[in-house]
């Protein structure tokens, strides 16, 4: 029951672990789960297979999504798969690297504390380090995307592309990602341009090849209309989207009503049609004349539609309904009650688009809600061998969605390929050496620690990597000392092609990623190793007695 501890008097209860150790522990689990992910990074990286305990089965080489269906015991371990969530969820790219990257900077922290430096020395290195590496990033490594185009984005859609089961079609999904992300421009009303990654909609269908895919102007609904005497096309549309059952409305379990009479009986059961007639009749009197709902509708009332020339759509995914209320500019309604309990649809909620449309691409029906009012959508349709192949390849379109938001969003780009891991590398070693304090020796592991993605990069393509790494240093460094005006300050651009095992210029070969997705992942991955870092001790309480 007592634990004695030097530091600590008398301890109750529970498990202790402290110092060194607990320090080894959190990195070997840091350790553990950069090993699961590191044989997937790059274009030549390999898939990982996962089956859950149900027997569900995932094939995935993007980072986030390995970590995410790991059941991570290791309070360490859980810290690092937030990381890739959290890299995942505001940069969209670049999850694999940014876990690499902070395991290795605890390991070498971890080294350096057992060289008795102490580890607010090390963070305070780390952080002037990391300071230092994304201010050099900014300043000398990047370049803005106005001067190079079009072109541009395509090829940063095709560097996120190249590492995932799209990287073989290249050529055919970065130009539709760039026309369906650019087609989704919206101006805020402070004025900021935004790309909002969920108004383009991904829509899967089974069977042809990948490269049979369709991008569609419009917002796709992978529904039909509920019955065959409808329109199928409706210009300047007013769309009503509600969460509401339209069919007839059946008295709820438990209540019970009393008739004398059978006229009463029939009565009852006239009045239960006529509730849900009299609600259609009101959505329709407010000029709706296309209805989606995330319920049902009956045929009773499908005939109110029908006569009035209305389009109606049923079963349709409630976050469908959402994206397109905020689309067209109008409101999901849940409950047509108002606040005097009467039931009422206001002429506010409509949302309105331009044409409505059921079409048939390839083998199924579609509805394609085109010129909408206030975010302007796009779809994507996937056209795939089987569902695993079509999953993996929606993690791989959104995460050339996002990398292309990013971009034209904060408007740069730097060369990819580990250019800028060497460039600061190469910097960071230069600017530990011009400082006189104990900090020198935080800042050449942390630039060391950079050089893990090119090393691994190279691996996994199966090429010599000390090799291949050494001429890049070498070409950097030459780059970095050259006088101004000195042809050899372009080599800052170079990084390596792992299709041919040599170094090459990559902002020329297309090879590029948005600013915003390093700096933050080297940020990330700063915070994430310095808080496992500044952990010295940890206490697991036991769990209390039960008393019976």
């Amino acid at each position: 029951m007592f634990q004695r501890d030097p530091r600590a008097g008398v301890f109750l209860g529970g498990d202790r672990v402290s110092g060194q150790e607990i320090r080894d522990q959190n990195v070997t689990a840091a350790l553990a789960i950069s090993n699961i992910v590191k044989s997937s990074l790059g274009p030549l990286g390999l898939d990982k297979m996962l089956v859950d305990n149900i027997g569900e089965v995932t094939i995935s080489n993007d980072g986030a999504t390995i970590l995410s269906l790991l059941h991570v015991e290791h309070p360490a371990g859980r810290i690092f798969v937030d990381l890739a969530q959290k890299q995942d969820k505001e940069v969209g790219d670049g999850t694999t690297s940014v876990v690499i990257i902070a395991a290795e900077l605890l390991r070498r922290a971890n080294d350096l504390v057992k060289l008795k430096i102490h580890p607010t020395t090390i963070i305070s290195g780390y952080r002037v380090a990391c300071k230092e590496a994304c201010k050099f990033m900014v300043d000398q490594l990047s370049h803005k995307v106005d001067a190079l185009g079009r072109e541009t984005l395509i090829n940063v859609a095709k560097t996120s592309m190249s590492s995932k089961i799209l990287g073989s079609d290249d050529d055919f999904f970065a130009p539709m990602a760039v026309d369906a992300m650019l087609a989704v421009k919206t101006i805020t009303q402070r004025g900021d341009i935004r790309y909002p990654v969920k108004a383009v909609n991904i829509l899967k269908a089974h069977g042809k090849s990948a490269r049979e895919s369709i991008y569609v102007k419009g917002y796709a609904l992978n529904c039909t209309v509920a019955s065959q005497a409808m329109k199928t096309r409706i210009t300047n549309a007013k769309i009503a989207c509600l969460d509401i059952d339209l069919r007839k409305q059946r008295m709820h379990l438990g209540i019970q009503l009393q008739a004398d009479d059978p006229e009463q009986l029939e009565a009852m059961r006239r009045r239960e049609s006529e509730i849900v007639l009299e609600r259609i009749r009101k959505i329709l009197a407010a000029g709706a004349n296309v209805v989606l709902t995330s319920k049902g509708i009956d045929d009773l009332c499908l005939k109110e539609f029908v006569e009035a020339g209305a389009m109606a759509v049923r079963r349709c995914r409630k976050e469908d309904l959402k994206r397109i209320a905020k689309a067209t500019g109008g409101t999901l309604v849940s409950s047509l009650a108002n606040l005097e309990g009467e039931e009422t649809y206001e002429v506010s909620n409509l949302g309105s688009a331009e044409e409505v449309v059921q079409e048939r691409i390839s083998d199924d029906e579609l509805i394609l809600i085109k010129g909408t009012r206030t975010v302007s959508s796009s779809s994507i349709i996937l056209r795939g061998a089987n569902d695993y192949m079509l999953d993996e390849m929606e993690r791989a379109l959104h995460d050339s969605l996002s990398i292309i938001k990013r971009t034209l969003e904060s408007g740069s780009v730097v060369p990819g390929g580990g250019a800028v891991e060497t460039a600061l590398n190469v910097y960071l070693e230069n600017f530990a050496t011009s400082l006189g304090s104990r900090e020198q020796l935080a800042i050449a592991e942390f630039a060391n620690a950079l050089l893990i993605i090119p090393k691994t990069l190279a691996v996994n393509a199966a090429k010599d990597s000390t090799e291949l790494v050494g001429k890049l240093r070498a070409c950097h460094f030459q780059s970095q000392t050259a006088p101004r005006g000195d042809p050899r300050k372009a080599w800052v651009r170079y990084g390596l092609d792992l299709l041919n095992g040599e170094i090459r210029d990559n902002v020329t070969a297309g090879v590029l990623e948005p600013t915003m997705s390093k700096v933050k992942s080297l940020k990330s991955a700063y915070e994430a190793a310095v808080s496992l870092l500044r952990i010295d001790d940890a206490i697991a309480v036991a769990p209390g007695e039960k008393i019976t």
